[in-house]
């Protein structure tokens, strides 16, 4: 029986998600199930290692069994996952902690000591300025709980842990592929090992480090205990998988320098594909992360884009969402309608959406502000003024890669997430970064880039970049509009002027009771 069907796997924060894929790329069926967040005290926020393993058992379950495709016909198997959290596991592979997530800021101490301590160092060598992921939280756990320290054998992501119980490693096997290393404040990125300098200068045993693997390597099979929880059979090749940001960028197609994607989801993410690794030392803005393609990288940055739109619409949107489910339709397809009539610029509404503070650069205290309300500025106005603020910020994130990366000529923006079913915003973004915009035809990315990176593993896909290339068909493709673009550059400059300006006060504002 001739094996043509891939599974790939996204271990996300609210949701697990299984996708089943045959040989062409042709998505047969998907599941979901959804994860708990536990918040043992106000400053921490953790989930289950054994729930990412049981929500993915679940949802590959019912993918088989919906599908009615024979397990024995499943070529290989990927996981991808959230990436600045962390875990621990024993000799035996058994979890020694909560999974301590990214929302999770106790460790907020160890970032500052990491910063005073070697912050230039770390962001240079890891591609990423001291931030709350790996390298912190392993100093929280050593620090705060050192018996839990001493048994864990290795530290690793929620994709390691679910893939290599899948195949019954133990903790000597343990594993990171090569995507998460800038969060781990502990690797030389570039050279793809960890950085002897900074385990020493922080205090972290190297012992405690996983081995560094390629994202398509193979880290065994499914044993017979995996097969019964997950519907498989025994075999079936696992591949070590990747983060999910790096899965998204290659599933959407992100596959040769110049590319740029956007993940316009909860978090919203700007990402440029390079043939550099070029650390943002001076502005601490972007993170480097390595693509799955090897030779290449993304440098990123993100902000709460969707959050703050879904913010928006559901503390003043009642009447757009009553109006939308008597029509079975979204609140924010009725809301893009009104601003759809508005003018480019919101007719000098200007929107500050850090409403939790800015993220990159990190800056806790920042708040949101509108400016220049005057009598005519209808709903419209206020939620275009809202999609606008992303993208002014988006601009700002493109300045730094424009000056690390001159030599790069931008080609378009490659845009997934909810957000981009809005042409709208696609239209208002691509005006705003003066490179075009396209939509692609696959519903969740990450997934289908697990899946092609197990089908690397399998040999199916002897060359990744071109299935990748090949597989992101364009739904839609909108280009810069000479005059609506230069209406935004005057925009933009005073929306940077009126963040530099009022910055001080906001943070001031913050602190009062």
């Amino acid at each position: 029986m001739r094996k043509k069907y891939l599974i790939g796997v996204d271990l996300g924060t609210s949701s697990t998600r299984a996708a089943l894929y045959q040989e062409n790329g042709a998505l047969i069926t998907q599941a979901s199930a959804e994860v708990s967040l536990h918040h043992p005290d106000p400053d921490a926020v953790e989930q289950d290692s054994d729930e990412f393993y049981s929500s993915a058992a679940w949802s590959v379950q019912q993918c088989l069994r919906s599908s009615g495709v024979d397990a024995r016909q499943v070529a290989a198997i990927a996981f991808c996952s959230q990436m600045a959290g962390v875990t621990g596991v024993d000799d035996a592979y058994r979890p020694t902690m909560p999974y301590d997530s990214w929302l999770d800021m106790r460790c907020q101490p160890y970032i500052e000591a990491i910063e005073h301590e070697c912050g230039d160092l770390v962001t240079r060598l890891t591609g990423c300025p001291p931030m709350c992921d790996h390298g912190p939280k392993i100093l929280w756990w050593q620090h705060e709980h050192p018996d839990v320290y001493a048994r864990t054998a290795k530290f690793l992501m929620p994709a390691a842990y679910v893939a290599g119980r899948l195949a019954g490693l133990d903790g000597d096997q343990a594993y990171i592929d090569y995507t998460f290393l800038h969060f781990s404040s502990l690797s030389d990125a570039e050279a793809g090992t960890w950085s002897d300098e900074l385990c020493k200068r922080l205090g972290v045993a190297a012992e405690k480090l996983p081995r560094i693997l390629s994202p398509w390597d193979s880290i065994g099979e499914v044993t017979s205990e995996g097969a019964a929880d997950f519907g498989l059979v025994p075999g079936i090749p696992v591949a070590a998988g990747a983060g999910d940001t790096a899965a998204g960028a290659l599933g959407a197609g992100v596959a040769f320098p110049g590319m740029l994607f956007d993940t316009a989801g909860t978090a919203s993410v700007l990402a440029l594909c390079s043939d550099r690794f070029v650390p943002d030392v001076e502005n601490r803005v972007l993170l480097v992360m390595r693509s799955v393609l090897p030779g290449l990288w993304n440098s990123l940055a993100y902000m709460s884009g969707g959050l703050v739109l879904r913010w928006y619409r559901d503390t003043f949107a009642a009447r757009e969402c009553a109006e939308a489910q008597q029509m079975g339709t979204s609140a924010y397809a009725v809301l893009d309608r009104l601003a759809e009539t508005v003018p480019a610029g919101s007719d000098g509404l200007l929107f500050l959406p850090h409403l939790g503070g800015r993220v990159c650069p990190t800056d806790s205290e920042l708040r949101g502000v509108w400016a220049g309300i005057s009598w005519n500025h209808t709903a419209g106005h206020f939620y275009r003024s809202v999609l606008e603020s992303v993208a002014y910020e988006y601009a700002y994130f493109l300045s730094i890669l424009r000056q690390l990366l001159p030599h790069l000529s931008l080609t378009e923006v490659h845009v997934i997430g909810g957000g981009a079913r809005s042409d709208l915003w696609n239209r208002i973004k691509a005006n705003v970064l003066r490179v075009p915009y396209v939509s692609i035809d696959r519903a969740e990315p990450a997934t289908w880039g697990a899946a092609m990176i197990a089908g690397h593993a399998a040999g199916l896909y002897p060359d990744l970049a071109q299935v990748a290339a090949e597989q992101a068909r364009p739904v839609s493709r909108i280009s810069p509009e000479a005059e609506i673009m230069a209406r935004y550059q005057a925009y933009l400059q005073e929306y940077t002027m009126l963040l530099a300006e009022i910055a001080p006060r906001l943070r001031r504002l913050s602190h009062l009771p």
